[in-house]
């Protein structure tokens, strides 16, 4: 008896997870991926002795990952060696305040005594806080693709539904168990794991605080890459073929029915259910030549609109910055304004939050000796239609180097030996997602309650999506999460026969 087949459009971490998935589950599948290489967003790029993770840099649960490997009978570490990073961050503040966070709480609570002394009770009732909300998500979030409240009610109680504080923004939830500035904004960042705006979010983000402290947070040897490399490398034993080089250019219809998809070079991949990695608001507008499609988009952006873009910097630099850890990161004074600027104004910020990520800390082969390889990262607004190129990422470059050399890097300019740069324009032009988004979808209480656009499509039948502007959003484990619950939802509505 022949197998259903499966087409997954994009070799991202979600698209390769939705293929390993589904091989379990009995399809035969084919990943069709327009870059040279596999990973999407995580990517690598080296240059005079430095290498770099041009994409996520923190890794977060990597249940998530065992999971997916354990479906096919696999052991994670055999593919994919992860250590915990401590301390987690450190955080510098503009008014010289400067707090490490760590999983160990008498040595946190140490550290929050800096700016609190009352900060032994509320750091702890901030952890209960996020501990019972992620432990609710475990109920649901994490283990269904969930559409709407609809599905959420499913799986909950009126009780439990109330516990994860709806009236409440990630703000609101951080200032009532906190209510102090400088913790307060440090919290309310771990929100920007999803690209959300901590004003607007719903406080069941406020989970991710747990995820952290609780879960821990962790680095793969050799470099984040190796998480693309080690589920290729399953494929590869799985059998599964990956298509490199092969941009799609539109699906095939016939009628509401996707029945496969024609490459750029005219090749038609015929199949019985489609995947698309490509996220769902640039799918319909760039892979389907309708009316109908654009209009879906159209409708769709309205309510979830893209999380924020980044500009990056890959700095290989002369030497080593002693106070810097493994992950770093530079407050803005002024976090409101911030977020208002990037979320409401739709412009970069004057004083932006910046990150950096030193994996040479935790891996020497990252770097030369003596030196520091900066993954430099500051969040922007995403590109409306036809902004592409407005922009003076130049200007901006000179903003944040302004920052993080008044803020204690000294000499950070005369000490660069290597340079890359990706901007806006650029994650949009090679991985396609809306307005060069990072995370996928933003979670927004008023406009969409923090759900994402649904994993099957609405619009036609055999095509379902994965990756961040699907439930559980953006990220390492939540768009890995996404691949297999996609597959759960596939294999509910079409179980292949035995």
């Amino acid at each position: 008896m022949t197998k259903k087949k499966a087409l997954v459009i994009g070799a991202g971490l979600a698209g390769m997870s939705a293929a390993i998935r589904l091989h379990a589950d009995g399809y035969d599948v084919q990943i069709i991926e327009k870059n040279e290489n596999v990973g999407g967003k995580l990517n690598r790029r080296e240059g005079k002795g430095f290498t770099f993770d041009t994409g996520p840099s923190i890794l977060t649960m990597p249940w998530v990952l065992e999971k997916l490997f354990s479906s096919v009978h696999r052991r994670l570490e055999d593919y994919i060696p992860i250590e915990r990073i401590e301390p987690q961050w450190r955080t510098f503040f503009e008014d010289g305040v400067q707090l490490d966070v760590t999983s160990d709480l008498p040595t946190l609570i140490e550290e929050m005594k800096k700016v609190d002394n009352g900060s032994s009770q509320s750091m702890s009732e901030l952890i209960n806080y996020s501990e019972k909300m992620y432990e609710l998500c475990m109920k649901s979030f994490y283990k269904y693709s969930l559409a709407d409240l609809k599905d959420l009610k499913r799986y909950h109680t009126l009780k439990d539904l109330m516990a994860m504080d709806p009236l409440s923004t990630v703000a609101e939830g951080t200032k009532k168990r906190l209510n102090n500035p400088h913790l307060e904004q440090l919290f309310n960042f771990f929100v920007m794991y999803v690209g959300s705006n901590p004003y607007q979010a719903p406080a069941i983000l406020n989970q991710l605080i747990f995820v952290q402290l609780g879960l821990g947070i962790h680095y793969v040897k050799g470099g984040m890459y190796n998480i693309a490399v080690g589920m290729k490398q399953l494929l590869d034993e799985l059998r599964v073929d990956v298509q490199l080089n092969s941009p799609v250019d539109h699906l095939v219809l016939e009628g509401k029915t996707v029945t496969g998809v024609r490459t750029t070079d005219g090749t038609l991949y015929e199949a019985d259910i489609v995947v698309s990695n490509l996220e769902a608001i640039p799918a319909y507008r760039n892979l389907v030549p309708k009316n109908q499609a654009k209009k879906e988009a159209k409708k769709l952006n309205k309510t979830f609109i893209p999380s924020v873009s980044g500009l990056v910097l890959l700095l290989g630099v002369d030497r080593q910055f002693e106070n810097l850890k493994h992950h770093n990161f530079f407050f803005s004074e002024d976090p409101k304004k911030e977020f208002s600027d990037i979320f409401d104004k739709g412009i970069p910020s004057d004083d932006p939050t910046v990150y950096i990520g030193i994996s040479s800390r935790s891996d020497s082969t990252q770097a030369p000796a003596g030196k520091d390889n900066l993954f430099v990262l500051t969040h922007v607004p995403p590109l409306k239609e036809g902004e592409q190129g407005k922009q003076d990422w130049d200007q901006y470059r000179e903003i944040v180097l302004d920052k993080l050399e008044r803020m204690g890097m000294k000499g950070l300019r005369e000490s660069i030996e290597f340079e890359y740069r990706f901007t806006p324009e650029d994650l949009e032009e090679l991985y396609g997602p809306n307005g060069g988004s990072i995370y996928g979808v933003a979670s927004d209480r008023k406009k969409n309650s923090g759900f994402k656009i649904p994993a099957k499509s609405e619009l036609y039948e055999n095509l379902y999506f994965v990756g961040g502007s699907t439930h559980p959003g953006g990220g390492v484990p939540m768009v890995t999460l996404s691949g297999q619950l996609t597959a759960d939802l596939i294999k509910q509505h079409q179980p292949v026969e035995v």
